[in-house]
C-alpha cells in the first residue's frame, strides 16, 4: 500500500469520526434544549411504601382507552434530585408522568411537598409546561396538599387544573390518629377531631388556588361496617372538603363499595379507571 493511499484512508477516517463526534454532540444538545408541551400533563404519586408500579394500572388504562400516548416517569432520589425517564413529544396527548420517591416512607410531609415540587420544576424547566393536573393515591395526596400550601404564592410555577385525591388520609390513618366511628363532620365538613397534620392543612383553606381547580375525591368503603377503606375511614378522606371546597372551581365526590373499595385496591379498579378518564380527559 502506498504512502498516497494510506494518506486518503486516514484522511477518510477523520471525516468519519469527526462526523460522528458531531452526531452525538447534536443528538445530546438536542436532548437538552426544552421542548414546549401543547397539551397539560398529569402527574401520578404513589402512596406510602409503594411505587410507580401502584400507578401501572391506571395510567395503561389510560392507554387502553386512547386518551394519551404519551407514559413517562420522574424518579426522585434520597437527596431529591430528579430523573427523567422517558421524552414526551411536543404534540403529546394528554401525557402522563408516573412520579416515584425512592424515599417512598418518608413521613415529612413538608419534604414530600419539595420533592414534588422539584420533579414539577424539572418538568417545567424541559418542556415549558403551563399547568398540570395531580392525581395522588393515600400518601401521595399528603405530599400534593403539602406542595400545594407550601407553594400557594409563587406565580411562577405551572397552575394546577384538575386535582384527583384517591384514599386520601386527611384527618388521620386508623390505628395512627384516628380509627372506626370516632372521626365525624359537620355539615360544612369540618371534622370533630383534627391532628396536627389537619390543623396545618387548615392553611389551604386561604391558599388554595381561588377558582382555578376541579376537584375529584374518591375513597372507598369496604362494606363491613367499618365506614372506611381499612387504612383510611370515609370521615378523613372526606375532611378534603372542608378545606378546598370554597375556594375550588368545582368539588365531587365519588365512594367505591365493595371488594374495589379496599385501600390498595383503589389503584387497581377499573371502575377508578373509568372514572379518573372521564375526569381528566373527557
Amino acid at each position: 500500500m502506498t504512502k498516497k493511499r494510506l494518506k486518503v484512508i486516514s484522511i477518510i477516517l477523520i471525516i468519519v469520526a469527526f462526523l460522528l463526534v458531531f452526531a452525538g454532540y447534536r443528538q445530546q444538545t438536542a436532548a437538552l434544549v426544552p421542548t414546549r408541551l401543547h397539551s397539560t400533563p398529569t402527574l401520578f404519586l404513589h402512596g406510602w411504601g409503594s411505587s410507580i408500579n401502584a400507578e401501572k394500572q391506571m395510567t395503561s388504562a389510560a392507554q387502553r382507552a386512547g386518551v394519551t400516548n404519551s407514559v413517562t416517569q420522574a424518579l426522585v432520589d434520597r437527596q431529591g434530585r430528579v430523573h427523567l425517564k422517558g421524552h414526551i413529544p411536543p404534540h403529546a396527548r394528554n401525557p402522563i408522568i408516573e412520579v416515584g420517591f425512592k424515599d417512598n416512607r418518608n413521613p415529612n410531609y413538608h419534604q414530600d411537598g419539595r420533592w414534588l415540587k422539584q420533579v414539577i420544576l424539572k418538568l417545567q424547566q424541559q418542556y415549558q409546561i403551563k399547568n398540570i393536573n395531580l392525581v395522588g393515591h393515600s400518601m401521595g395526596n399528603m405530599a400534593i396538599s403539602y406542595y400545594l400550601l407550601d407553594n400557594a404564592d409563587n406565580q411562577r410555577l405551572p397552575k394546577l387544573r384538575k386535582q384527583v385525591a384517591i384514599a386520601g388520609h386527611f384527618a388521620g390513618i386508623i390505628g395512627a390518629g384516628d380509627r372506626p366511628h370516632r372521626l365525624h363532620l359537620a355539615a360544612t365538613g369540618r371534622p370533630n377531631h383534627m391532628d396536627n397534620n389537619y390543623r396545618t392543612l387548615m392553611g389551604l383553606r386561604q391558599r388554595y388556588p381561588n377558582k382555578q381547580v376541579k376537584v375529584l375525591n374518591i375513597f372507598g368503603d369496604k362494606n363491613d361496617g367499618t365506614n372506611s377503606d381499612g387504612d383510611v375511614t370515609n370521615a378523613s378522606a372526606q375532611s378534603l372538603r372542608y378545606l378546598v371546597q370554597a375556594r375550588a372551581l368545582s368539588y365531587q365526590e365519588r365512594k367505591i363499595v365493595g371488594s374495589d373499595g379496599q385501600h390498595s385496591r383503589l389503584h387497581e379498579s377499573r371502575r377508578v379507571d373509568r372514572i379518573l378518564i372521564n375526569f381528566l380527559w373527557k
